[in-house]
């Protein structure tokens, strides 16, 4: 098969599995696209967002699209690493002897509902850690593969923080993208009532399965990269650290930490995704700029000055994007 039909294919069932959560989802197009790139690229989404606006209904529509196993975690306070990876029971053999066998916890599944992932523990959120990065887990003495393909897809409360425990740092970081779901328009809260209130029964048809993902996961990381956009991209992520040669004006002034070096592995990937769905097989300036700020919110750590004055990371984000030339200085290229 060439590549312009893998690209053809590609396209094709991305537009199918949009239009199957279509059929469920009312709007927040943007939300949709990026975890979709995110489960093409192989990697992990935070959904942030207030209760009610169909964060946990996109992750389970999404599984229904798939044919893939799905399981949903419950974060609670109260909730154990063990609750989650899985622990060593004492079972009876064949032989009527006992033994230890590993009984699977919930992370043992393609695609992993996190609902509420910051209402555990930091104990309990460190399990996820191994799992989201190395796609294994160390349990019962022994370190265990997971399935592939693997996806975490983890929803959070921005408002409510009675009971919560931010995500640290390193956990954040292996989020691919951190996406905000904001208030539906009235047309579109009008037409949730209409899917919702009035007795309709959708059904969401399987589009692809765990073979074919991994099949289209191999294709995104064949797309060709420019040396010059691979040079913005580099530029943009050096622009998030602060007192260095190659900071911006705002970040010197509002963050104390910038990006790790997975948000530009991250901004590559999320870009080779976005030309692959335009029926592209390069990746422009454009597919650059529309992923900076799911890519590198979470990754921008402020300081006091910027917490104090209601500085968002979005704001440092699209400062820096309107600062950062596409093409480099005669100086700075010398």
């Amino acid at each position: 098969m060439s590549i312009e039909e893998k690209i053809s294919h590609f396209r094709n069932d991305y537009t199918q599995l949009k239009s199957e959560i279509g059929k469920v989802i009312v709007g927040h197009e943007d939300i949709v696209d990026g975890t979709l790139i995110a489960v093409f690229a192989g990697g992990h989404v935070l959904l942030e967002g207030v209760p009610g606006l169909g964060k946990t209904l996109l992750v389970r529509t999404l599984s229904e699209a798939l044919d893939l196993s799905f399981s949903r975690i419950q974060f609670t306070p109260d909730l154990m690493p063990a609750d989650i990876l899985g622990t060593n029971l004492v079972v009876e053999n064949a032989e009527g002897r006992k033994e230890f066998q590993f009984q699977k916890g919930p992370i043992f599944a393609h695609l992993v509902l996190a609902d509420e992932i910051n209402r555990a523990t930091p104990k309990t959120q460190s399990a996820m850690l191994e799992a989201m990065q190395e796609r294994s887990v160390t349990a019962g003495g022994e370190i265990r593969k997971l399935i592939s393909p693997f996806f975490v897809l983890a929803t959070q409360n921005p408002i409510d923080q009675e009971g919560t425990y931010p995500l640290p740092e390193a956990q954040l970081d292996r989020f691919f993208f951190k996406l905000v779901v904001t208030y539906p328009s009235g047309d579109e809260l009008t037409e949730v009532i209409n899917r919702t209130t009035e007795g309709r029964k959708i059904e969401v048809n399987n589009i692809l399965d765990g073979s074919k993902i991994n099949e289209y996961q191999g294709l995104v990381r064949q797309v060709p990269v420019p040396e010059h956009v691979k040079d913005y991209a580099v530029r943009l992520i050096l622009a998030t650290h602060p007192q260095t040669e190659t900071a911006a004006d705002i970040t010197n002034q509002y963050l104390r930490f910038g990006s790790s070096p997975r948000g530009a592995q991250t901004l590559i990937l999320a870009a080779k995704v976005r030309a692959l769905t335009e029926g592209r097989f390069n990746v422009s300036f454009d597919d650059i700029q529309k992923s900076i700020l799911p890519t590198l919110r979470h990754r921008l750590i402020p300081n006091f000055e910027a917490e104090a004055e209601g500085i968002t990371t979005d704001h440092v984000l699209k400062e820096i994007e309107a600062k950062t030339p596409r093409q480099p200085s005669m100086a700075s290229a010398s």
